[in-house]
């Protein structure tokens, strides 16, 4: 999948694309539940496990939900999920401008990216004052094209979800991206189900973004666990954003389904160490495995005791460690040579040995 030609998007500097090293994005979300103390110990997690961004979503009570929809879920049957009413929820977990403000603050003093997904003109206003390093939009925004267009005419980075969306959606997305004159695209394969089943997530959709649209791709995952994320990497991933907690069991909306610090370290090393092994599809042999081949490979060894100037035949030879002297394939041009000297039994030829 990698396109080692395709220019990179920055983001803080930092080249995010095919042939650099993936940008974890943890995903904290409405994770905070509302509370600063709660927020500030998922950045420092965030921080600690090696993320390179902490994100955030940017709504309110009114930025994001209709009437109408508050009025349909007044109650829920999962208690642990929902304390109370739809509204009664998101006035706890808006996320308010204080709270950008010291969200903000607190990810400088611990040198990770702050980031967040508005959901209206005035939080991208918002966020811009903030001078968030990209602007990230959400699957169910997709198609919300003067909202994209809006976002796109601030001139920075753009990481776009893919979920639930037909591939003419996406281009027409993508299309209102670029014609307000921004190229800075990335786009996340993402399935919208929390958690969907393995068979739903179809990670070769990253290589049909990648050819479609000639952007960085990478990964928006609602999956358990680190599997999911890290065969993304090994396919090509420039991102993986995965949502985040310190506890799984916490009440609220995206807790269980969340990475924890474990997890997340183990995507941020990972990752690393999995981007580090692709390397090049050139093929090439290390310095490190041609020092190997001395003590791993064979060299031709004498079978038994021969005398000086006696004719080679190849009853007269054997392989064997270390590969320090002529190597097997180069016997035939040691067979019908003759002996420079003596040669004990089990003792390495070298081209010395030969006249």
């Amino acid at each position: 999948m990698l396109k080692y030609d395709m220019k990179p998007v920055k983001i803080n500097g930092v080249p995010v694309g095919p042939g650099h090293p993936p940008y974890i994005i943890a995903e904290i979300g409405s994770n905070n539940n509302g509370k600063m103390a709660l927020c500030q110990r998922l950045i420092d997690a965030a921080a600690d496990a090696g993320a390179d961004a902490a994100k955030f979503q940017s709504w309110s009570e009114t930025s994001l939900i209709a009437e109408e929809e508050y009025e349909r879920n007044t109650e829920y049957s999962d208690k642990k999920k929902h304390f109370g009413s739809l509204r009664e929820m998101v006035k706890a977990y808006q996320f308010t401008t204080q709270q950008h403000r010291e969200a903000h603050a607190h990810c400088r003093k611990r040198h990770i990216a702050f980031c967040s997904t508005p959901f209206s003109p005035e939080e991208v206003d918002l966020l811009e004052t903030l001078d968030v390093p990209f602007f990230k939009i959400a699957s169910m925004d997709i198609v919300d094209l003067p909202l994209l267009e809006y976002v796109a005419r601030k001139q920075r980075p753009m990481i776009v979800s893919t979920g639930m969306a037909t591939l003419a959606e996406i281009d027409q997305a993508v299309t209102t991206i670029r014609d307000a004159g921004n190229d800075q695209i990335i786009l996340l394969h993402c399935i919208s189900i929390y958690p969907p089943d393995p068979k739903l997530i179809n990670l070769r959709n990253m290589a049909t973004l990648l050819r479609a649209f000639d952007v960085p791709v990478g990964l928006s995952d609602h999956s358990l666990g680190t599997a999911i994320p890290m065969a993304a990497i090994a396919l090509g991933a420039s991102v993986i954003e995965k949502h985040f907690t310190i506890d799984k069991n916490m009440p609220g909306w995206d807790h269980a389904i969340s990475a924890d610090p474990p997890e997340l370290r183990a995507i941020v090393e990972g990752g690393r160490n999995i981007f580090a092994a692709l390397g090049s599809p050139v093929r090439s042999v290390s310095k490190a495995e041609l020092e190997k081949r001395r003590k791993f490979r064979r060299s031709i060894v004498t079978r038994r005791p021969l005398k000086k100037g006696h004719t080679i035949v190849e009853g007269d030879l054997n392989a064997k460690r270390p590969g320090t002297g002529i190597s097997p394939d180069e016997l035939p041009y040691v067979l019908g040579r003759r002996l420079a000297a003596d040669l004990e039994l089990d003792q390495v030829i070298h081209w010395k040995h030969l006249l």
